[in-house]
Order: C-alpha cells, then structure tokens, then sequence
C-alpha cells in the first residue's frame, strides 16, 4: 500500500513537451507500461504511482518520483517488491512470458554474476547464510548486488543477520531503492533499442522481434 500524501510530481507541467531521450519518449508514450514496471519493482502500489504520474520530463524527474513512492510504502508494500525476488544464489525462474517477465529474470541473473565463479564451499555457505537470515526476518536477503563478488555477497548476509529488525528494514528499503533505480535506467536503455516503436497492437514483424527478445531473455 502506499501511504505518501505527495500529489503528482512536477513533471505535469511538461506534459506537453517532447522529450528528447528516445528511450523515456518510448516509455512514456505505452499503452500500458504497468508490465514494463513490474520488471522494475513488483510493488503494484509503485507500478500504479509510477504509471499514474506519466509522461516525465526527464530521467531525473522519473527517478525523483519513483524515490518518493517508494519512500511512502508501507512494509506490506516493500514485502510485496521483496517476495518477487530470487535469492542470492539462485538463478531467477524465466519469467511468465511477457517482455517485462522474462526480462526481470534476465536483469536479475546479470546482477547476480558475482555468483557465476562462487566455489561450492561459498554456495553452500550462502544458502545457509539465506536460511538464517529468512528465520529472523520473515523474507528474503535482498542487496544491490550489481559489482559485489561472492564473498562480499555472503559477508553482507551474514553481517545482516545481527540487525535489528528496525535498522533492517531501513537498510532493505536503501538495497531497494538502489535497486529499482538502475532498473528504470535499463528499462529505458532497453526501450530505446528497440527497433519498434510500441503501439496497440504489434504488427507481424513486431511481435516476431518481441517473441524473440522474451525468449532471449527468458534463457539468460
């Protein structure tokens, strides 16, 4: 649930501007961009505030907003983003076969390639660290772990387990909002690069190239 008060952000007053950034045009001109979301955060309060506030002006604004919901969550909110999570360790399932699904699941096997060369020993480690840590607090280890190794990955778990579950819970929603940031960034990027332009209905080449992107993604 979100509980924040803040009205539509500032980006209103641009509603009729055209942005310059392909891949933020391309978002803001969906039909429906509450898959695409979901990619980024599987919060629906966070897809339906993110939704709502369309079109940005700019990356920065889209940043700023998602900075804002996400700080008015609830816990039940930032459970709901945290349980479509994979944990460390484990390679993410493929996805429900829609572009947002499968490419979720492919974002979340990159960002955790610090895992590709972890020795059995450390694997064996983490999972055990993962059941720990699930024990005392009720949901899965969640880290910004884009850049961090297996070591630094299994350290951080286990340094976690000593929190107390207030400065979890402030450390959790830090790791999140680090996390759905450069997810936007991709979710753009990868728009962008897109050599259709979304629109109702795809046409036969379209949705060719979207079947071939889920299923690339989907096997990542």
């Amino acid at each position: 649930m979100y509980t924040g008060t803040l009205g539509r952000p500032e980006a209103s007053a641009y509603d009729h501007q055209v942005s310059t950034d392909e891949g933020l045009a391309r978002f803001n001109r969906l039909a429906d961009a509450t898959g695409e979301l979901r990619s980024c955060c599987a919060a629906p309060a966070w897809v339906q505030e993110i939704d709502r506030a369309r079109p940005y002006p700019d990356r920065a604004a889209l940043r700023s907003w998602s900075d804002a919901v996400l700080a008015g969550l609830d816990w039940a909110g930032i459970r709901a983003a945290l349980d479509a999570h994979p944990r460390i360790g484990e390679r993410p399932a493929a996805g429900t076969g829609s572009p947002g699904g499968s490419r979720e699941a492919a974002w979340s096997s990159r960002e955790q390639s610090g895992m590709d060369s972890a020795s059995a020993s450390t694997r064996a480690a983490l999972v055990a660290a993962n059941r720990t840590y699930e024990e005392r607090f009720g949901h899965v280890f969640l880290i910004f772990a884009t850049g961090k190794s297996d070591r630094e990955l299994l350290a951080a778990a286990r340094d976690r387990i000593g929190h107390d579950e207030v400065t979890e819970r402030a450390v959790v929603r830090s790791e999140l909002g680090r996390i759905v940031a450069l997810r936007l960034t991709k979710l753009l990027d990868a728009l962008a690069a897109e050599p259709f332009e979304r629109s109702g209905a795809a046409g036969p080449a379209e949705a060719e190239y979207q079947s071939r992107r889920s299923d690339e993604d989907g096997g990542r």
